[in-house]
């Protein structure tokens, strides 16, 4: 009885034994079938991870590594791709430009991902200050009339103006992506080129003033009108003007407060005396007095430079 029953230990012990090892030759069966992979994850800040992961879905391996990302950041490869053993998860700013592995992508070059991930490049912005010229522009004024005998006359010289100009520009790899205007300053204002088209002159006699051949040189450029002392100018036709003298053709003139009576003034080369003021006459206008309409009329506009004689 004794031995059947030693027996029958024996029996039970082999048949444990072998469960036992039927099943840890099944674990490492399956150990061996799982597919683990060697992944390197590369945080934003730079710190790398590697990790041994049966997951090949980039957003798995980083649940699985308690990794998660904000609104501002992005993956390479993306958050659904799939990877392999080796590769790499980089994590990045969304600011991070794709432009030069597009390029790369074009061009046809084959790569590894590491190499495209190489290629991106952190995007920088500047401040730039510019001076930018200003145009000046060309004013025609017509004094003729209807007439077509007319000569073309510089009273003002143009000069470009200056201004500056700020800008935001954003650069990659040291090249200009884009740029845009924030602010501008005028440093300095447009003088416009004013031509006078006038009547070509005739030997017939007038008793208006000449204008000298120097007549646009120093000085600031009026408008210069002329008048007469009859009603249509002035209203009345006493001959007196407002600082009490006679008007006098080829002296007389009206002028803003600015000048006062007496003051001497060369107005196209010709030398006149501020007597007179008129209600319509501030500014830069001036107006000279002739004896009659039709020399007023006859003088019509004139754009000249005036200057105070001393």
């Amino acid at each position: 009885m004794k031995r059947e029953e030693k027996a029958s230990i024996s029996i039970m012990k082999i048949i444990c034994v072998s469960i036992i090892l039927i099943l840890i030759s099944g674990i490492s069966v399956m150990a061996v079938n799982t597919d683990l992979k060697d992944v390197t994850i590369t945080l934003q800040n730079g710190y790398e991870m590697t990790t041994l992961t049966s997951k090949s879905k980039v957003s798995d391996i980083l649940s699985e590594n308690n990794i998660v990302l904000n609104e501002n950041q992005k993956t390479t490869p993306e958050l659904d791709s799939e990877i392999s053993s080796g590769d790499t998860i980089k994590i990045t700013d969304k600011s991070y430009n794709e432009v030069q592995i597009a390029k790369i992508s074009e061009e046809g070059i084959e790569t590894s991902l590491n190499q495209l991930l190489e290629n991106y490049a952190p995007i920088t912005e500047k401040i730039v200050v510019e001076q930018v010229v200003i145009p000046y522009e060309t004013i025609t004024k017509n004094t003729t009339g209807t007439s077509t005998d007319t000569t073309n006359k510089v009273v003002q010289k143009g000069k470009d103006g200056l201004k500056e100009v700020t800008y935001k520009v954003k650069y990659q790899n040291d090249i200009e992506i884009e740029k845009t205007v924030i602010s501008e300053v005028v440093v300095q204002e447009p003088v416009n080129k004013i031509v006078q088209v006038q009547k070509k002159a005739t030997s017939r006699a007038s008793t208006l003033p000449r204008t000298s051949s120097n007549a646009n040189t120093g000085g600031t450029v009026y408008k210069i009108t002329a008048y007469c002392p009859c009603s249509k100018c002035c209203g009345k036709a006493t001959g007196r003007t407002a600082s009490g003298t006679k008007a006098t053709a080829g002296r007389t003139v009206a002028a803003s407060s600015k000048f006062s009576f007496g003051t001497k003034l060369n107005i196209g080369g010709h030398v006149y005396t501020v007597e007179d003021r008129g209600g319509a006459i501030n500014g830069n206008k001036i107006d000279i007095f002739v004896n009659t309409h039709a020399e007023a009329l006859q003088w019509g506009v004139r754009y000249l430079n005036v200057s105070v004689v001393n």
